[in-house]
């Protein structure tokens, strides 16, 4: 993370005019910002600079933009943001699957992807202020919002930073029902245009990682709301 008050951004594309246009705005919001225009220099340059957050493009020479969220990810709780031509659901789903934050496709205004860097940036401050209500404890279940871990059972759960942000949702509010476009809202920030199956997507995938049996607790689906961590009386 960069040490002034002045947020770093690292764009990572192949297309020079994406820098440039990118690169004003952001000089005009008072960010500072570095280039990548490769997947390897992409990884390169995130632990070379340690920017604030990471404009991540799909398509890229030499590491695509998964590949590079993927590495990124094994180390890292860098933000991204995905840039991608593409439109099909899918390749959504698959970068928030791999950890990205958010997504947007091409063409897109400057402006949105600053009102994205914004959100995104203050929603990875947050926890930072709530250390009273960042670790949430049920019998053998811990997840610790500050430092992004699970731990089930004794053992550390590997999980991507938005599946920790909806499970410490889920598990703050126990017993509550959240719709999907609740979930969206609050742990993206914003509707993703009724891409609900993200939320499945990813509920799916924490339903993997946590023990099943042995516990007193459970995600549960409402089926035709939502979904809730319920508790056993």
């Amino acid at each position: 993370m960069s040490v002034s008050n002045c947020p770093m951004i690292l764009i990572c594309d192949d297309d020079p005019v994406v820098h440039e246009s990118m690169g004003l705005y952001l000089d005009s919001e008072g960010y500072s910002h570095v280039s990548a225009y490769d997947g390897e220099q992409a990884i390169e340059m995130a632990n070379a600079e340690h920017p604030d957050l990471m404009i991540l493009d799909l398509m890229m020479p030499k590491l695509t933009g998964t590949d590079v969220c993927r590495e990124i990810r094994k180390s890292s709780k860098l933000p991204i943001i995905m840039l991608t031509a593409k439109s099909e659901e899918i390749d959504r789903i698959l970068g928030l699957e791999l950890g990205a934050d958010d997504y947007i496709v091409k063409p897109f205004s400057p402006r949105e992807v600053l009102a994205r860097i914004r959100a995104v940036l203050r929603r990875f401050a947050e926890p930072q202020e709530q250390d009273d209500e960042a670790i949430i404890r049920f019998p053998q279940l811990e997840i610790n919002l500050s430092n992004y871990q699970v731990k089930a059972m004794g053992q550390v759960v590997p999980c991507t930073p938005k599946e920790v942000e909806i499970l410490h949702m889920l598990t703050s509010s126990a017993g509550q029902v959240f719709s999907r476009e609740q979930i969206l809202s609050r742990v993206w920030g914003y509707d993703y245009f009724g891409d609900t199956r993200t939320v499945d997507t990813h509920i799916k995938r924490i339903r993997q990682k946590l023990p099943q049996e042995g516990v007193p607790w459970k995600l549960k689906t409402i089926y035709g709301v939502g979904y809730k961590f319920e508790v056993e009386e």
